[in-house]
């Protein structure tokens, strides 16, 4: 048989005890981020992907170099049949248990997410936006975001596995032709973005 995947979860009762937030949390959110390595676990994940009582703690990485963001497209091999044909504004998956073996369990699951989804010839310095909550799907319903921005040195920056993706890099102005066809995740991290590149002219 299989080995049947596990992935790390947080139950959804403990991230949100104060409230629950809908769209990217920006405030508070180091505190956030000590519950969640505190308080999560791992469960096989075809016992919570449709069950809202956990949320999947997804690392979310949004690559940028100078004023244009890596934004991908999930083609009709993509493995997640309920987001094919949409736009990505993050490269992301679970946290899987061989992550804890090195350092911190989300960085290192982020890391190997990246690596596995995009060639990058640069060091990668992760900072962390926020965290982000979506209701709005079935799909995004039991995930958890955490989301960070990787600004790159240079732009060569390319998909691995091209019969599931393609990328390319676009300016905020430019993504905004294929907003209705973004993921909700995406929609929300690029209302954030568009936002704070209007406040700050000069990136």
């Amino acid at each position: 048989m299989a080995k049947r995947e596990e992935v790390l979860v947080v139950l959804r009762e403990v991230i949100f005890r104060s409230g629950v937030w809908h769209g990217l949390r920006t405030e508070g959110i180091d505190a956030l981020g000590q519950v969640l390595r505190a308080s999560s676990y791992f469960l096989p994940r075809d016992e919570v992907e449709d069950d809202p009582a956990y949320q999947q703690i997804i690392p979310y990485i949004v690559f940028r170099h100078q004023r244009r963001y890596f934004l991908t497209k999930r083609l009709h091999a993509s493995s997640e049949k309920r987001l094919r044909q949409q736009y990505s504004l993050g490269v992301g998956g679970h946290i899987n248990p061989g992550d804890g073996d090195s350092g911190d369990i989300i960085d290192s699951g982020l890391r190997r997410e990246w690596e596995e989804e995009v060639e990058y010839q640069a060091e990668v310095k992760p900072t962390l936006l926020g965290l982000l909550n979506d209701d709005s799907s079935p799909v995004s319903r039991v995930h958890l975001g955490v989301v960070f921005l990787v600004d790159g040195d240079r732009p060569e920056i390319a998909i691995r596995e091209t019969e599931k993706l393609s990328g390319e890099l676009l300016t905020i102005d430019e993504m905004r032709l294929h907003y209705l066809e973004m993921e909700s995740w995406s929609q929300i991290v690029f209302d954030h973005l568009a936002e704070s590149s209007s406040q700050r002219p000069g990136l």
